[in-house]
Protein backbone atom coordinates (compact mmCIF):
# COMPACT_ATOMS: atom_id res chain seq x y z
CA UNK A 1 0.00 0.00 0.00
CA UNK A 2 2.69 2.43 0.84
CA UNK A 3 4.68 1.05 -2.33
CA UNK A 4 1.77 2.42 -4.25
CA UNK A 5 1.32 5.93 -2.75
CA UNK A 6 5.12 6.65 -2.95
CA UNK A 7 4.65 5.33 -7.00
CA UNK A 8 1.56 7.36 -7.50
CA UNK A 9 3.27 9.91 -5.86
CA UNK A 10 6.11 10.02 -7.76
CA UNK A 11 4.52 9.61 -10.79
CA UNK A 12 2.16 12.57 -10.56
CA UNK A 13 5.32 14.61 -9.88
CA UNK A 14 6.78 13.45 -12.89
CA UNK A 15 3.77 14.60 -14.90
CA UNK A 16 3.54 18.04 -12.79
CA UNK A 17 7.07 18.71 -13.46
CA UNK A 18 6.86 17.72 -17.27
CA UNK A 19 3.65 20.04 -17.73
CA UNK A 20 5.63 22.93 -15.63
CA UNK A 21 8.94 22.74 -18.02
CA UNK A 22 6.88 23.08 -21.11
CA UNK A 23 5.26 25.94 -19.35
CA UNK A 24 8.84 26.97 -18.39
CA UNK A 25 10.47 26.91 -21.34
CA UNK A 26 6.94 28.92 -23.26
CA UNK A 27 8.00 31.49 -20.67
CA UNK A 28 11.44 31.99 -21.09
CA UNK A 29 10.96 31.79 -24.98
CA UNK A 30 8.20 35.07 -24.71
CA UNK A 31 11.51 36.65 -22.28
CA UNK A 32 8.79 36.49 -19.37
CA UNK A 33 9.87 36.69 -15.78
CA UNK A 34 9.65 33.37 -13.86
CA UNK A 35 7.60 32.99 -10.70
CA UNK A 36 9.12 29.85 -9.45
CA UNK A 37 7.13 29.26 -6.36
CA UNK A 38 3.92 29.08 -8.74
CA UNK A 39 5.83 26.64 -10.24
CA UNK A 40 6.86 24.82 -6.91
CA UNK A 41 3.10 24.75 -6.02
CA UNK A 42 2.27 23.50 -8.98
CA UNK A 43 4.37 20.73 -8.94
CA UNK A 44 3.12 19.77 -5.10
CA UNK A 45 -0.62 19.60 -6.44
CA UNK A 46 0.65 17.54 -9.38
CA UNK A 47 1.98 15.23 -6.54
CA UNK A 48 -1.41 15.04 -4.43
CA UNK A 49 -3.51 14.64 -7.50
CA UNK A 50 -0.93 11.75 -8.52
CA UNK A 51 -2.03 9.85 -4.99
CA UNK A 52 -5.44 11.00 -5.75
CA UNK A 53 -6.11 9.05 -8.92
CA UNK A 54 -3.40 6.51 -7.91
CA UNK A 55 -5.84 5.67 -4.99
CA UNK A 56 -9.38 6.01 -6.82
CA UNK A 57 -7.84 4.17 -9.86
CA UNK A 58 -6.15 1.22 -7.77
CA UNK A 59 -2.45 2.52 -8.13
CA UNK A 60 -2.47 2.29 -12.21
CA UNK A 61 0.92 3.80 -12.29
CA UNK A 62 -0.01 5.43 -16.20
CA UNK A 63 -3.19 7.25 -14.88
CA UNK A 64 -1.34 8.82 -11.59
CA UNK A 65 1.38 9.95 -14.77
CA UNK A 66 -1.09 11.17 -16.87
CA UNK A 67 -2.94 12.86 -13.61
CA UNK A 68 0.13 14.58 -12.72
CA UNK A 69 0.57 16.07 -16.52
CA UNK A 70 -3.28 16.78 -16.43
CA UNK A 71 -3.73 18.62 -13.49
CA UNK A 72 -6.77 19.81 -12.02
CA UNK A 73 -8.03 18.88 -15.64
CA UNK A 74 -8.15 15.34 -15.19
CA UNK A 75 -10.38 15.84 -10.97
CA UNK A 76 -12.71 17.66 -13.23
CA UNK A 77 -13.47 15.08 -16.21
CA UNK A 78 -13.94 12.60 -13.11
CA UNK A 79 -15.95 14.56 -11.45
CA UNK A 80 -18.08 14.25 -14.57
CA UNK A 81 -17.90 11.29 -15.63
CA UNK A 82 -20.08 10.45 -12.35
CA UNK A 83 -22.78 11.77 -13.95
CA UNK A 84 -23.68 14.06 -11.52
CA UNK A 85 -27.12 16.43 -11.84
CA UNK A 86 -27.23 20.20 -10.72
CA UNK A 87 -30.30 20.37 -7.99
CA UNK A 88 -32.28 23.63 -8.53
CA UNK A 89 -34.31 24.91 -5.62
CA UNK A 90 -36.95 27.00 -6.26
CA UNK A 91 -38.13 29.81 -3.73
Amino acid sequence: MVEGLALAALLGGVGGLTRGFIGLLKALSLRRRVIWAYYAITVVIAVVIGIFVGIVFDFDPRLSLLAGYAGTDILEGIYKSFNVQKVYVRK
